[in-house]
């Protein structure tokens, strides 16, 4: 999977992920009352109003992009009916021909561990017959209890031709209070990044780049820099890029010689970019959000293309 992506990636010149991360108040009002109407006030109307909305930025934006990243906490809060909404967006972004990462952060051990993974991207036996159930292409996961937790995730990576991203230095503002813990005068995350090399040794395509990859934030540059170092055959998934603070100019030391080894992500900066002045200026209105999204993609891969030429 590893390799389609990075095939993805040099057919659009875009090494950038759109953060399919719908809250109910992204979604714009005519969107609501549809759905409302047709279910009530209620969980199914609410899954229903984000599941159109989610359609209508992937059509705008899905022949520019090469992959989505939708985050299942934004669906899971609407029970069963959200989850719903989450599987529909998965296979409607798989029509588009676009990688999904599963945005899922899972972290357990043993049975509960392979579970999560047999879940999210591999396939379930149940008697004589197999079946894949979200089929993720991609899934993130939480590395705090260590190899028991990661190795479900890395065998079925390699039985499926799936990938992960593994959590080394996130985005927030108060990763560093474990994250940046030293240990023996090293970082934390410097321990994980490396961990991530061990993990993903088995798993490199044929591009030269491993399945397991590793979530390192666009706010904080310096340790993306080290960490490039010490993972460079490991594809880094960027968050933090627009509403956190992340710039292009920031992105630089994410990427390796050859012009590949990250992918930046954007969530609310590019699903609700209606609600920016910029674009509210360029006579966007709640009923063409669609068309914002699309400005929004167009212009962070013009600012990515620009950092990377720059540096």
């Amino acid at each position: 999977m590893i390799d389609r992506l990075i095939e993805k990636i040099r057919k659009t010149n875009a090494p950038i992920v759109v953060g399919l991360d719908p809250m109910l108040s992204y979604v714009p009002e005519q969107i609501q009352r549809v759905a409302f109407e047709q279910f009530g006030e209620t969980p199914e109307g609410a899954a229903e109003a984000i599941w159109q909305y989610n359609k209508g930025i992937v059509d705008a934006v899905c022949d520019l992009i090469p992959a989505v990243k939708p985050q299942i906490a934004m669906y899971e809060q609407f029970g069963i009916k959200g989850l719903k909404a989450f599987q529909k967006t998965v296979d409607y972004c798989h029509e588009k021909g676009l990688v999904v990462i599963g945005d899922v952060k899972r972290g357990d051990i043993g049975s509960t561990s392979a579970a999560y993974a047999t879940g999210h991207l591999g396939k379930v036996q149940i008697g004589s017959k197999s079946y894949a159930a979200f089929d993720e292409d991609f899934a993130t996961v939480n590395p705090y209890l260590g190899t028991d937790g990661i190795k479900p995730f890395v065998d079925v990576c390699r039985e499926e031709k799936k990938g992960i991203f593994i959590l080394v230095k996130t985005s927030n503002p108060s990763s560093g209070e474990f994250q940046d813990r030293l240990i023996d005068g090293r970082a934390l995350y410097e321990y994980v990044g490396e961990k991530v090399t061990e993990w993903g040794a088995h798993c490199i395509g044929a591009s030269g780049y491993s399945a397991v990859g590793a979530v390192v934030g666009a706010t904080y540059p310096e340790q993306g820099k080290i960490l490039r170092k010490l993972m460079p055959k490991s594809f880094i998934l960027v968050p933090g890029y627009g509403a956190q603070g992340g710039q292009g100019k920031d992105l630089v030391h994410f990427f390796n010689e050859d012009g590949l080894g990250a992918i930046v992500n954007s969530s609310r900066g590019i699903i609700a970019a209606y609600k920016q002045d910029k674009y509210k200026e360029q006579g966007i209105t709640p009923e063409n959000y669609a068309d914002a999204s699309r400005m929004a993609v167009e212009d962070m891969i013009a600012d990515i293309a620009g950092a990377l030429q720059n540096r």
